[in-house]
Formats: C-alpha cells, sequence, structure tokens
C-alpha cells in the first residue's frame, strides 16, 4: 500500500528549557469559563457543565511568528488562554486523579472569526468556520508541570500594541482544570499529544493589520504574534 500524497503535521511545540517537542495530536477548547467573559458576550454563565468544542490540530500556530489576517472575517477577535497539555492516558477519571495526566502548561490565543462564530450561533448552528481555522490555536512554549507549581492565583494577560487588554487570574475560572479534565475524559480517551485550551478572562477584542499580540500566564514562556496583511 501507497499514500497518495503526505499530509502536514501540527508543528510540535517547544518545551522550555529543552530540546524537546511536544506533538499534538488534538485540540479541545472551553467555551465561558470566565463569568465576566460571559456577560460581556452576553451569554448565560453555565455551571451545569463545561461547554466544549474543538479545533483542528492543523489550526495550530507558534508563538513567536506571524500570521496574516484570517480569511471570511472582518471582526477576528484575540482571546488570551491557560493551555493544559496532557501526556498520559485518562479516561473516566476522578478530578482528585485528573492533574496525573497533565505534562505541563502554555499560554494560548484562541483566535475567533466573531462575526461568523455570532452568525452562526444565531441560527442555531455550529460554530466551527468561527473557532476552527488556519492559525486559530497560537501556543507558546510549553513549561513542565513540575517547574510550574500549583494552579492558584496566577495572573493571565493579554496586551494588544503595548495596551494591556485582558488582565485576570487563574483562580477566575468557572472550572477548575482538575474538573475539566475529569469532564472531558468521560467524553474521550484523552492521551499524550492533548491540548486543552481552558477559556479567557474579560476583554477580548478585535484585532488589525500590524496589531502586534503578547500574552502572559505568570510563572510560563510568554506569548508573542504580530498580524500581518491578508492573503
Amino acid at each position: 500500500m501507497s499514500l497518495l500524497f503526505d499530509v502536514p503535521a501540527a508543528p510540535p511545540v517547544p518545551v522550555l528549557g529543552t530540546q524537546d517537542r511536544f506533538p499534538v495530536r488534538r485540540i479541545f477548547c472551553v467555551g465561558r469559563n470566565y463569568a465576566a467573559h460571559a456577560l460581556e458576550l452576553g451569554n448565560t454563565v453555565d455551571r451545569e457543565a463545561p461547554i466544549w468544542f474543538n479545533k483542528a490540530p492543523a489550526a495550530l500556530c507558534l508563538s513567536g511568528g506571524s500570521i496574516p489576517y484570517p480569511p471570511g472575517t472582518a471582526n477576528c477577535h484575540y482571546e488570551m488562554e491557560f493551555v493544559v497539555a496532557i501526556g498520559a492516558p485518562a479516561f473516566r477519571v476522578a478530578p482528585e486523579a485528573a492533574m496525573e495526566a497533565v505534562y505541563g502548561y502554555a499560554c494560548g490565543l484562541d483566535m475567533t472569526r466573531r462575526d461568523l462564530q455570532n452568525a452562526s450561533k444565531d441560527k442555531g448552528y455550529p460554530w466551527d468556520t468561527g473557532k476552527d481555522f488556519e492559525n486559530a490555536a497560537v501556543i507558546g512554549a510549553i513549561t513542565p508541570a513540575s517547574s510550574f507549581g500549583g494552579i492558584a492565583g496566577q495572573r493571565i494577560a493579554l496586551v494588544q500594541n503595548g495596551e494591556v487588554k485582558q488582565d485576570g487570574t487563574l483562580s477566575d475560572m468557572i472550572w477548575s482544570v482538575p474538573e475539566l479534565i475529569a469532564d472531558l475524559s468521560r467524553l474521550y480517551h484523552l492521551g499524550a499529544g492533548d491540548l486543552i485550551y481552558t477559556g479567557t478572562p474579560a476583554g477580548v477584542g478585535p484585532v488589525s493589520v500590524g496589531d502586534v499580540l503578547e500574552g502572559e500566564v505568570e510563572g510560563l514562556a510568554p506569548l508573542r504574534l504580530e498580524i500581518t496583511a491578508a492573503q
């Protein structure tokens, strides 16, 4: 048997302070995990269960470079996120055991074509075109969990062209990381190479050509991205 063509793999993510690279298998994202962000977009806060959506590995984009303004949108938004990198199997795990599956953490951006997302929501359609597109899942270098310590009130922030736009703490999350992993493990056999984008604090907004985005989570390698002209 021979393959008709090669399919490009998602770029492996650097691991801070090493020559190692983290290969990416799947990308899971949780929506409305910060109450203030849900309210700023006119959404109700759902405390019954996390709201999940996916991005294809082809959407992955490494920090430090530039991306063209995405096609098909006139209102692309940044969403700064704390990303969890899974390094071991997890299936139907309890929150108390969920952190055993974590390899490390990274800064991330969930880029969103807000106009397409809103149009889909208004019609009751899935969000796919608003959320899953090339360069829509930006990620910085991964810090191993052993070098990060516990998740508490670390600052999470996004700076656009030198101005702070998002500024919150990880303790603002509605669903904690152990709760997110446990819930997702009821739906999937999680495994090494999976990424979980854990939601964004308030302050999301549009990007324009020429913008420089800088994201940080206290204790992690920062993230940087420049927006260039549309193709």
